[in-house]
């Protein structure tokens, strides 16, 4: 019997709730002569395009954030940001944001290197303001224009 009683008092709770104001009215048609009036619109900023490259032995690859990130992804500082992974012999991501030093992340949750894009070959560099890239058999070194830089390679894994 209390169950029931139980059971009854929650129904006519939340009927009554539904009716103050749970649920939104439904939509009415317009009136007939009057133009249904327009939704503001949304200004959404285009999303830059993010730039990916790997070393010819698919051992390290990088990823470019343009300023204001992309429609999947924004720097914690609005970017730009360089991001490059080294698989082995650990597993390490070296990013270089905006501003301050280089960072190392030995514990990453998303490991996803290395790209089948663009590859950059040993000799060539890469650069998009303010960042540059070399690459070379021995590794692949970044830098900001501002001297901040990293280094990854099978024998070093550094950051300033």
């Amino acid at each position: 019997m209390k169950l029931l009683v139980v059971g009854v008092s929650f129904f006519l709770s939340f009927s009554t709730l539904a009716e103050a104001g749970g649920a939104p009215p439904p939509r009415m048609p317009s009136p007939e002569g009057q133009q249904p009036q327009s939704q503001p619109e949304t200004t959404v900023r285009p999303a830059g395009e993010p730039e990916i490259f790997a070393m010819p032995s698919g051992n390290i690859g990088c990823i470019y954030t343009p300023a204001g990130g992309t429609s999947v992804y924004q720097p914690a500082d609005g970017g730009p940001e360089l991001a490059c992974d080294i698989v082995a012999p650990r597993y390490v991501r070296a990013t270089l944001g905006r501003a301050g030093a280089a960072t190392l992340n030995h514990a990453v949750g998303d490991p996803s290197c290395c790209s089948t894009g663009t590859v950059l070959d040993y000799g060539q560099s890469w650069s998009r303001r303010p960042f540059s890239c070399v690459s070379e058999r021995t590794g692949l070194s970044c830098r900001r224009d501002d001297g901040h830089s990293f280094l990854l390679s099978r024998a070093q894994v550094s950051a300033n």
